[in-house]
């Protein structure tokens, strides 16, 4: 599923910096660049502004993302 791709990375950095600073990290990760709300895996356009891609998770997995929406239409 899509919101587990980076799963494995992500508790090896939790590991590494620690969770406080992973969090930071990832807040950064579900941001849209444009007026920073943060969105879901699953949200092609920020929830509140529209830009595409909501986050630079989406933009990074996009294809996977709409591939998994397609599947459970």
């Amino acid at each position: 599923m899509p919101h587990r791709i980076e799963l494995w990375a992500n508790l090896e950095r939790i590991k590494s910096i620690g969770y406080k600073q992973w969090l930071k990290e990832i807040r950064k990760n579900y941001a849209c660049q444009r007026c920073q709300t943060i969105n879901s895996t699953y949200d092609l356009k920020c929830r509140k502004c529209g830009e595409e891609p909501s986050c630079s998770y989406v933009a990074k997995h996009r294809q996977e993302i709409e591939q998994f929406l397609q599947r459970m239409a």
